[in-house]
């Protein structure tokens, strides 16, 4: 009768293949593409109702450029505010709403930077989506307006508009 210490090689391959089965079985994340980080974002912007940690994830799925915007704004809003204000909570779900349910979603690759068309049920229903790679994951660009510089008055100049 064999000995455990015959059946060891054996064993340890078999540990080594069920471990290289498993890794290669896990779905890759959303953002591995571009048109799955815009699946993402929309999934999470309709599940943003007002919670910090869900619009933090809504937020990381965005451009460097797009995060800018909003820290500038968020910074922008602070001082007018004085209360503290955080990036992600800038992002105002309602201005994203989808028009229509993408029935398709087409993608265009060029480098590391992509166009996600989504598709509705009518000619009418079709949507640009920009997204760059950035950090090795996809992110979506969404196209906000630059912020209007900051109007300085003077305390008289105010009193004399009343």
């Amino acid at each position: 009768m064999a000995d455990r210490a015959s059946f060891a090689p054996a064993r340890n391959a078999l540990y080594a293949c069920a471990f290289a089965a498993a890794l290669g079985c896990s779905s890759p994340p959303p953002d591995a593409t571009a048109d799955g980080a815009v699946r993402e974002l929309l999934e999470r912007l309709r599940r943003l109702e007002g919670n910090p940690a869900d619009a933090r994830a809504a937020y990381e799925l965005l451009s460097s450029e797009t995060k800018e915007n909003l820290v500038a704004r968020a910074k922008r809003y602070s001082a007018a505010s004085g209360r503290h204000i955080a990036p992600e909570l800038m992002l105002a779900p309602a201005s994203f709403v989808q028009r229509f349910e993408p029935r398709e979603l087409e993608v265009r690759v060029q480098g590391r930077y992509a166009v996600v068309t989504a598709l509705g049920p009518s000619p009418s229903h079709r949507a640009e989506i920009p997204c760059v790679y950035e950090d090795g994951a996809w992110r979506v660009r969404i196209e906000l307006p630059p912020l209007p510089p900051v109007e300085v008055r003077s305390r008289d100049e105010d009193i004399q508009r009343r």
